[in-house]
This record gives C-alpha cells, sequence and structure tokens, in this order.
C-alpha cells in the first residue's frame, strides 16, 4: 500500500504523472474516440494505459486523475461517472499494483479492469439509465477487455526494449 501513496515525489514524478495524465485524457476525448469511450458500449482506447501500475504504482494517480477529468465530459452521466467511474479506475490501480511484476502475470491486467470495471460502470449505468445491469457489465467488461488485452500485447512486446522499459520502471 505504501507504493499507492503519494510520498515523496520529485519534479520528475509529478511531471511524469501530469504527462500520462493527459495522454489519457487526450485519448478519451479525442474527436472520433471519444464516442465509443462513455456508456453501455465502451471501447475507451486510453484504458490501455492501465498497464502502467503493473510496471509502477505511481502511475496509478496518473490514470485516476485522467479518469476523472475525462469524465467531466461524459454528458448525461455526469457527477456519477466522475465518482463511479473514478472509483472503478482507483480500484482497478490498486489491484493492479497488487500483482507480482512478473511477464507471466501481466496477463492478470486486463482481467482486473474487465471485472472491475464491469462491475461498478455497470452497475452506475443502471441506475443511471436504467439499463438492465447485467447487460451493461457484459458489455463494459467486453469492451475492457478487448481494449486492455490489445494493449497487453503491445507492452508486453514493447517492455522488451531496454529503452522503452526504463521509461516505466
Amino acid at each position: 500500500m505504501e507504493d499507492f501513496i503519494l510520498r515523496e515525489l520529485k519534479i520528475k514524478d509529478i511531471t511524469q504523472i501530469a504527462i500520462i495524465a493527459a495522454l489519457y485524457v487526450a485519448l478519451t476525448v479525442a474527436p472520433g474516440l471519444s464516442a465509443f469511450a462513455y456508456g453501455s458500449i465502451q471501447f475507451r482506447v486510453s484504458e490501455i494505459l492501465m498497464l502502467l501500475p503493473f510496471y509502477n504504482s505511481k502511475y496509478s494517480w496518473s490514470l485516476i486523475l485522467g479518469c476523472f477529468i475525462s469524465n467531466i465530459f461524459s454528458g448525461s452521466l455526469g457527477i456519477y461517472d466522475m465518482i463511479f467511474g473514478t472509483l472503478a479506475t482507483a480500484i482497478a490501480c490498486y489491484l493492479i499494483t497488487k500483482v507480482p511484476n512478473r511477464d507471466n502475470m501481466l496477463w492478470l491486467v486486463p482481467i482486473i479492469c474487465a471485472v472491475v470495471n464491469g462491475i461498478i460502470v455497470g452497475a452506475e449505468l443502471y441506475f443511471v439509465l436504467k439499463i438492465p445491469f447485467w447487460i451493461n457489465a457484459f458489455s463494459v467488461a467486453i469492451g475492457e477487455l478487448a481494449v486492455v488485452i490489445i494493449g497487453t500485447i503491445v507492452f508486453y512486446i514493447l517492455m522488451k526494449n531496454r529503452n522503452f522499459s526504463r521509461l516505466f520502471n
């Protein structure tokens, strides 16, 4: 838990956190991408970044902040998405930081993201939009799983490059 708390951050760390948060927001609200980022069918490209806390827990703060800011633009879900969508990201980030950092464990990240977001965002959509819970949970989980699996493959390949891996470790 200690790694997950903001403590003794250097200017470099704060800058990296801010850049990743801004990247998350840009990949969520960008024209063309935002159409798939909200609602019961979600394919949020920015969720590829959910792999970062697997390599370094400080990036959890980037994703939580980026998700919160992105959810300001969620339209009719508004405050609910800012609270519950961000809560889902925070819980997923926390759980991801608890996965041992080994290549064979990387595949747990998409499962964690899909289950947490499916349940929490599915419930949010059920209570706010009155769409059946299981339809929401399933569609959100499938979209999340697809995006994060793609990200897992990309990260797995990129992290083999020493220069790329040095950026995040």
